[in-house]
This record gives C-alpha cells, structure tokens and sequence, in this order.
C-alpha cells in the first residue's frame, strides 16, 4: 500500500495508460481522481475498479477545467500527492510542409500546454506535501523523427525539456518531477487516428501489437501495464532520489537498428567481419 493516504490526479484516465494507472493506484490506497472527455469511459472506469476512484470530467485543452480539477482534489481531500498528467492523442498528421496553424496550436495544446497547466495548477495543492511527485508522459517520438507524426514528436520532445525545467523550478517546494517515455504500447492512442470503421480498430490494433512485437527487442507489445508500474515507482519513495530525469520504458526500440540486436540480421560491421574471413580464405588458397 505504497500510497495509502495519498491523493493522486490522472488526467486521461477513461482507457489505455490511464485507466491502468488509475486501477494500480487505486489498489495501493490512494485516493484517486481520474479525469477525461470520456465520461461514460470515466464513470465505467469508476464502477469497475476497487478502491476510491472519483471521476472529473476535463478537458485539458481548456485551463481552466484543470484548474478546477486540481481545486476540487485539493478540497476534498486536503491537497495533492502526485499528479500523473498523462492525457493526450496522436495529433495532427501533416508533416511540416503540409500542417496548418491551428492544427499545429491543437496538437501543442493538448500534448504540451496540457501539462505546463497541469503543473501550474497542481503545484499550490502539493507544497509541503511530504513525498510530492509529478509525473509527465513524453515518447519515444522524443529522441527523434520516424517514431510519429512531426507534431506528436516536438510537443513529446518539449514535455522533456519541461520535465527538466519544472524540476528545478519546483526543487524548492520539495517537489519532484519525472518522465516517462513509452514506445509503442498497445492503446487506442494509435487506432483513434485511424479513418477506418470502428469494427475494424480492434484487428487494427492486434496488427499494431504484432508489428511493435517484431521491431524491438522485447518481443511482445508493449501494455498499458508496462507504464503504469513505472510511473508508480516514479511517484513512490522508492523514487525519492529521482528530478529531473526521464524513464525509457520502449522494450529497447530505441536501441539501435534491428540488425544491432537481431543476429539474423546482417549489419554492416557482421559484413565488414564476413569480408575479412572471405579475404583471409583467398590468400590462404592462393
């Protein structure tokens, strides 16, 4: 019962990441307010999983509903204890030769913005609060092209520096502020930007998890409950020692090439070694 007593804020909460979290939370005590757009995805949520979990709906493109999320928690239960801002969507699509002002300031809006304010309003609630933790999603889209759409990946990217910015802005109210980057974890984040009917997402998202599974080391998809456990521990005392930083949980897609990990896959240096062999054999033939 690592946060038993503890009030802990999920933003995104209604499926995936945060649903998870919220359950895992749940169940190691702490008083849980899961909040999203989805309020029959939220109150589903609520009615299936033990322990307290109160739902909020939020939008978090709108400040001040996370003003009042995080103010409502406050005055329910005293103050906040970590806050998992963990909502958010793929994004715009275009690449920078195609993408739109406003499509642009939404993806920003949602991926970013989302959790300077989450922060921002959560940050009154948590000063003196022993163990304070916040915990921020960013992705494997962070570290460079080829993972996402060119949006997702600066926002992702800009969540990162934020991470490290708030870190030392917060040190002061003994708050700590961390990381995660996922890679590729089957939810409904990638199905939802799909323009294919709804009966087809669920195959969808099996041949999502098959193509991640063949494309890292760890072969099999990533899930919702890789993540949820590390943003525990990031929000437990475990990780008390922990600012600043950022926790890679990608199964090792972000290694390195296939051909770095995958013995059957020829790299150039396996082809350099080959030549050499295949040198060698001629002047001992000739």
């Amino acid at each position: 019962m690592r946060f038993s007593g503890k009030t802990v804020i999920v933003t995104g909460a209604a499926s995936g990441i945060g649903a998870e979290t919220t359950r895992l939370f749940a169940s190691e005590g702490a008083t849980v307010f899961a909040s999203d757009i989805d309020r029959p995805g939220g109150e589903k949520l609520v009615a299936e999983t033990d322990g307290d979990v109160r739902f909020v709906e939020c939008d978090v493109c709108d400040p001040q509903a996370i003003k009042v999320l995080m103010d409502r928690a406050a005055e329910e239960t005293g103050g906040i204890d970590t806050v998992f801002n963990n909502a958010g969507a793929g994004g715009a699509r275009e690449d920078i030769s195609e993408i739109e002002p406003e499509a642009w300031d939404r993806t920003m809006d949602l991926l970013l913005r989302s959790v300077a304010m989450g922060t921002r309003y959560a940050v009154p609630h948590m000063k003196g609060r022993k163990g304070a933790s916040i915990v921020n999603v960013s992705s494997v889209a962070a570290v460079g092209p080829g993972y996402s759409p060119t949006a997702y990946a600066v926002a992702k990217a800009g969540v990162l520096h934020l991470t490290k910015c708030a870190a030392t802005d917060l040190a002061q109210h003994g708050i700590r502020v961390n990381a995660i980057q996922p890679g590729f974890i089957n939810t409904n984040i990638f199905t939802a930007t799909l323009e294919i009917p709804e009966e087809v997402k669920d195959q969808a998202k099996a041949m999502i998890a098959q193509m991640s599974s063949n494309a890292q080391p760890v072969a099999r998809g990533g899930q919702p409950a890789d993540i949820a456990n590390a943003v525990a521990f990031l929000a437990s005392d475990a990780a008390g020692f922990m600012t600043g930083a950022s926790l890679v949980v990608d199964g090792g897609i972000t290694l390195g090439p296939r051909h770095s990990w995958d013995p059957e896959e020829g790299g150039a240096f396996e082809a350099l070694m080959a030549l050499e062999e295949q040198v060698k054999a001629a002047q001992q033939n000739a």
